[in-house]
């Protein structure tokens, strides 16, 4: 085993299941919350909204990490065309359910999970590899190596 995977900091955090599956990725974290309508193009998969954090960003393919949805009931709808535009995150991790987003996640038909024993946004940041196991109910955080001052 090399030193470089003896020196990785792994966290194991426990959730909830809303969709199931195992999906793994970079992390990709805002704790501002995302609007579906008007705040992504479901064709690329990136933050369209004027003054979000992750503004030009894209999520297709990454483990997103947000406090939840806000908007209109559109935000399932943009989920949804993300998973017909191939662009759609590996996986959601959120903090509060509310029925857009548990039918958002539903119909992206990727892994999702919430009520977490640890808040996930306390412990995970942009570029760290997730494993969510959504079946059992387990994140595996892999931190990314940060640069020394």
């Amino acid at each position: 085993m090399s030193t470089a995977v003896l020196n990785e900091q792994v966290i194991v955090i426990h959730g909830r299941k809303v969709v199931g599956g195992v999906a793994e990725g970079e992390a990709l974290v805002t704790r501002d919350r995302i609007s579906g309508w008007g705040g992504i193009d479901p064709r690329t998969g990136t933050v369209i909204e004027t003054r979000h954090e992750l503004r030009g960003q894209s999520f297709a393919g990454k483990v997103l990490v947000f406090p939840g949805a806000k908007g209109s009931s559109g935000w399932s709808a943009m989920f949804h065309m993300t998973r017909l535009m191939n662009v759609a995150p590996a996986a959601f991790l959120f903090n509060e359910m509310t029925t857009k987003m548990a039918l958002g996640a539903v119909v992206t038909h990727s892994p999702a999970m919430t009520d977490f024993e640890r808040d996930p946004l306390a412990c995970i940041e942009t570029g760290d590899w997730v494993r969510v196991d959504a079946d059992r109910g387990v994140i595996e955080i892999t931190k990314k190596k940060r640069g020394t001052p």
